[in-house]
């Protein structure tokens, strides 16, 4: 074993030429590995051991063993072939040379894909328009959206709150105020958000259930139909993070707006499908004028808002004052409708109703048994989100609280929930520890990326996180008080880690990386990719994700991927094809592991 050991350990590995840089706390840096020293003799007048203990198939310790002589021959040959099969590999493996992907057409500048696919929405009823319909297989984006003349880079935040450049999204048509949102407005080069009502507005839903402590017991939040999201900018000064969300339209741009200012937002609606975000998700939903009827169809897409309500949160509902007979009508089927779903009307001022969800489903199995809407089956996994259609049917809560009994903020970001014991996974009794290591790990990588990267500087605002695991790259950037926020997207083609995502106080969403991501082009500052691309080769075509990526990232934004050296190897090239500035290192492991990272960068 010991001859093995060493002949293995000193053989060269092949890999690219590229930096070593360790992006851990220890000081030293990536070390060669030199060969072992020979053991020392053994000492005189002592006689080698030649049996030992081993267990036999009755599983009894017995010596009955002998250990025998060392075939040299036969060892070295195993090493000889190993070596031989492993050059082959190498050898035969060629890297493809691609050519610069061409820039798309002018009118492609905000496009997005599954949203846009103008030849699979037309066969659809309008009922069905706003739902996702991705370009088939070979149809998909093969070149990169151009961005509008006179593009530059955004404002940081917290200025582009209040203030972005009209170059940016040149638009002659705005969005109009609407209570408790800014009022936009073009002024020289830039739009300014001149924020209306919005602290008055927050302040007064404060004052009507002190209970939400925003920043506290309340910290993540879902504004629909969101205007340009000014509710969740305000916001974020208590320390609520909010996901602004919102169909896309042809003259509606709100979505835009709010990430281009610096705010959480995707293109989201609430139409026939679950949307992609896991059961008791948000603390808070927020609806103020949002166009949505919540009681048609047996109150369906209210329905859906109760599945991604946390048991005890908080649904605000503010509509303009009940002055027409319609909206009188509306009024009492809402009232109706709540009262089903056992919420509690907790306060009505003026034209803002808040309902609290209740924290079990004792009020549930208490109601007449013909009630409706009725209860799930106990089959139903309200999980179970990536193209699931909407049911008329009230989601029920876990019998042992899980979801309901998360600790105020900060504490919940580091505190391990209790549904990490409800993600399906191998591992049983361990979780705590691989949470807890999770975290550490990207502590210590975050760590060398503030060093050597300085991705806390105020150009980085919005992060995503393709493969976001329990969220643990996340908290390493609020940790190290870098001022960002980061959606963290959950792949279909791994574990389901939303709802501890959420229990930890952060946002998040399932995709599937074979298709586009519904969000505008130009979008985030920061691309996180670990472990990503080696897993999705095996189900789709690398290069349309990484022009993907291309497409969502802002000129002047990153990308960081970690991924095995065969991997990095390849996206070099199609980075390179993209005329991204690329740059490769080691990983903290050293020279000779199987893993690199490669940084990119998309000039403008």
């Amino acid at each position: 074993m010991f001859f093995l050991f060493k002949h293995f350990l000193i053989y060269p590995i092949a890999t690219t030429q590229n930096h070593n840089l360790s992006f851990f706390n220890s000081t030293n840096a990536t070390t060669h590995l030199a060969a072992a020293p020979p053991p020392p003799p053994p000492p005189q007048g002592l006689v080698l051991v030649e049996r030992t203990g081993i267990i036999n198939e009755m599983g009894i310790m017995t010596d009955d063993f002998i250990v025998g002589e060392f075939d040299e021959g036969l060892i070295q040959s195993v090493v000889v072939n190993a070596n031989t099969s492993y050059e082959k590999e190498i050898g035969e493996r060629k890297v493809v040379k691609l050519e610069k992907f061409r820039v798309c057409d002018e009118s492609m500048r905000d496009y997005i894909p599954c949203l846009d696919n103008v030849e699979a929405i037309s066969r659809f009823n309008s009922s069905e328009k706003g739902e996702r319909h991705c370009p088939e297989i070979g149809k998909g984006l093969d070149c990169l959206v151009p961005r509008p003349k006179g593009y530059k880079l955004h404002i940081p935040w917290p200025k582009s709150r209040d203030e972005v450049w009209f170059d940016n999204m040149p638009r002659t048509r705005l969005t109009g105020h609407k209570k408790g949102q800014s009022l936009v407005s073009r002024k020289d080069d830039k739009f300014i958000f001149q924020g209306g009502t919005t602290k008055e507005y927050l302040d007064q839903i404060s004052k009507m259930i002190p209970e939400i402590a925003f920043g506290q017991h309340t910290r993540v939040a879902l504004d629909i139909g969101c205007g340009d999201a000014s509710f969740g900018a305000y916001l974020m000064d208590q320390n609520v993070t909010t996901l602004s969300i919102s169909q896309k339209y042809v003259h509606d741009i709100n979505i835009q707006f709010a990430l281009e200012r610096g705010v959480p937002a995707m293109v989201a609606a609430f139409g026939t499908r679950r949307l992609p975000y896991p059961s008791q998700a948000f603390d808070l939903i927020h609806c103020s004028n949002c166009r949505i009827n919540w009681t048609h169809d047996d109150g369906i897409l209210l329905l859906e808002a109760n599945r991604i309500l946390r048991a005890g949160g908080y649904f605000v509902w503010a509509v303009a004052l009940p002055d027409e007979d319609n909206i009188v009508e509306q009024w009492k089927e809402m009232e109706d409708l709540t009262s089903h779903l056992c919420w509690e009307l907790m306060n009505k001022e003026g034209n803002i109703t808040i309902w609290q969800k209740p924290i079990n489903n004792t009020c549930y199995l208490n109601r007449d048994s013909n009630t409706h809407p009725s209860l799930c089956a106990t089959d139903d996994n309200p999980e179970n989100i990536w193209y699931a259609n909407l049911t008329t049917c009230i989601t029920r809560l876990p019998e042992n609280g899980y979801g309901a009994n998360v600790t105020d903020w900060p504490a919940r970001l580091h505190s391990p929930p209790d549904r990490l014991f409800s993600i399906q996974m191998d591992a049983d009794k361990s979780r705590r520890e691989l949470y807890k290591a999770d975290t550490k790990y990207w502590n210590d990588i975050v760590n060398g990326y503030v060093g050597a990267f300085h991705i806390n500087d105020p150009n980085t605002r919005n992060v995503m996180d393709m493969k976001a695991g329990y969220g643990g790259f996340a908290v390493a950037l609020l940790d190290f008080k870098v001022d960002c926020w980061v959606m963290n997207v959950v792949p279909v083609s791994g574990k389901n880690t939303l709802p501890v995502l959420y229990d930890r106080g952060l946002i998040g969403v399932m995709h599937d990386w074979c298709e586009p991501f519904d969000t505008y082009p130009r979008t985030y500052d920061m691309l996180h990719a670990a472990g990503l691309f080696s897993i999705e080769k095996r189900r789709c075509n690398i290069s349309s994700i990484m022009l993907e990526m291309d497409r969502i990232l802002r000129p002047g934004g990153r990308a960081y991927i970690r991924d095995t050296t065969i991997v990095i190897d390849d996206l070099h090239e199609i980075a390179k094809a993209m005329g991204w500035v690329t740059f490769m290192f080691d990983s903290g492991e050293g020279p000779h592991s199987n893993w690199k990272l490669i940084t990119c960068e998309k000039r403008l």
